[in-house]
């Protein structure tokens, strides 16, 4: 049995509103004020209450935003005689089921508390749900459920206990050291060094030194032996990102070490061997270089052993829920936030963005978005999302308001209207699966239909 608590200074609304769920089935708890239902919620746990928005001491808002944070699962309806826009953007801002007048209608509240219930029990599911979804279709760091990430997946078990070196295959932001690292996570060299080494980030002038190291006064400065990355990495991997970058010396050096195992230091005599694992990325098209003469054919062939190409997140849209689910609470306990999900049109704009900097952008997007977020779920101004300002996304929605004004509440029953005709359209008018398109309650949307007089 649902516990519901109903929050109003108004007597008389409280006895009316408890008669009425009673007589529905639910467990009713009363409170006169918002500090007796804040004391009731710490000490018991309600699936639903129903508050006054304007009451003396703790209003209906402040009310809401105290549950959020002691019982973050309870659903909350707000009901007011004061109506207003602001008020009523700022309640679900702060993550209020629904928001009535007083002068709502008996089968439209019970409509709505039967849907807040609904939702609630689907809400009590959504941690653990996209939990098991990340784990069933995570990999290492890497998360996807695109036929691209599974097969990228099989492929890692596949290689991961190989020397085989590996060539690593996608634009700038796709993710392809996480593969890397991957790779070695799942390989017998796992407890070993994974050393990074960024091809076309160290001046050309340091980076001999930097991959195999250099002896004392092999140049000004060289006051000691130093070891090279690759000694660093001995028994495990090195990444060179971005292995397009090396220069044309470097590549006829690196071409020994692959070959041999073997290089020298700068300024040495000695050949130092080392056993190390040698993955490389680029995001440039090495194949096109060789035919250009700028990167060695024999090096090529060398490091591209297995190839594994990571597609463009624009290719591959189903992972961006997953993404972001996993940014959310990521950078949410980062900033210490409560943010639990994203909105539905927030959601929308992203997967219709194409994302020229992929996962990396996303990333970036996300953690904005978590950190200028108040309320517990990202709203679509907070998405700061290239070239889609709030002009922008008006301009694109095609509402205009003519000079004469409009009639606001004839447009929001047309514009329903317009929703619930296209979802019957598309579900071949099962009203059930059209309720589900719509993430309406099935009695919901049978009260909509008749306010509507749809048939």
């Amino acid at each position: 049995m649902s516990r519901i608590l109903i929050v109003d200074d108004d007597r008389s609304m409280r006895e009316f509103l408890q008669i009425l769920l009673d007589r529905e089935g639910y467990a009713i708890t009363t409170a006169s004020s918002g500090t007796v239902a804040l004391g009731l919620c710490k000490k018991e746990k309600f699936d639903l209450i129903i508050t006054d928005l304007k009451m003396p001491g703790i209003s209906g808002i402040d009310l809401l935003k105290h549950i959020r944070e002691i019982s973050p699962e309870t659903m909350v309806i707000l009901i007011t005689a004061y109506a207003s826009g602001q008020s009523a953007v700022e309640a679900m801002k702060e993550g209020a089921h629904d928001y009535l007048e007083k002068n709502f209608d008996v089968e439209d509240l019970k409509s709505t508390v039967r849907d807040a219930l609904s939702k609630k029990g689907v809400q009590e599911d959504d941690a653990l749900f996209i939990k098991s979804i990340q784990e069933a279709y995570a990999f290492g760091s890497m998360i996807g459920k695109s036929p691209e990430m599974l097969k990228i997946y099989g492929l890692i078990k596949k290689v991961a206990d190989t020397s085989a070196n590996v060539l690593i295959l996608g634009e700038s932001g796709t993710g392809k050291e996480l593969v890397a690292k991957s790779i070695h996570q799942n390989s017998d060299r796992k407890d070993l060094p994974f050393v990074v080494i960024n091809c076309g980030g160290i001046p050309e002038s340091l980076l001999e030194s930097e991959l195999f190291g250099y002896m004392k006064g092999a140049f000004s400065g060289a006051y000691a032996d130093k070891e090279g990355l690759f000694e660093v990495a001995h028994g495990g991997v090195v990444f060179l990102d971005e292995i397009g970058d090396l220069p044309p010396l470097l590549q006829v050096k690196l071409l020994r070490v692959v070959q041999e195992k073997t290089f020298r230091r700068v300024g040495g005599s000695d050949d130092i061997t080392v056993d190390v694992r040698i993955i490389s990325a680029t995001n440039q098209d090495l194949g096109e270089k060789v035919q250009q003469g700028s990167f060695r054919e024999d090096l090529y062939y060398r490091l591209n052993v297995i190839p594994v190409t990571i597609q463009p997140l624009r290719e591959r849209r189903e992972d961006i829920p997953l993404l972001v689910e996993h940014f959310i609470e990521k950078y949410s306990q980062k900033f210490g936030k409560e943010i639990r999900k994203i909105s539905i049109y927030a959601l929308e704009l992203l997967m219709d963005y194409p994302f020229p900097g992929n996962v990396r952008e996303l990333e970036n997007i996300i953690e904005r978005s978590v950190a200028l977020e108040s309320s517990n779920i990202i709203l679509p101004e907070h998405l700061t999302i290239p070239g889609m300002d709030d002009k922008t996304l008006f301009k694109e929605s095609g509402i205009e308001i003519p000079d004469d004004g409009i009639n606001l509440n004839e447009e929001m029953a047309r514009i329903e209207r317009l929703f619930i005709e296209k979802a019957l359209e598309k579900t071949n008018h099962s009203k059930t699966k059209a309720a589900e398109l719509l993430n309406v309650s099935f009695d919901s949307l049978r009260y909509r239909m008749d306010k509507l007089q749809i048939h």
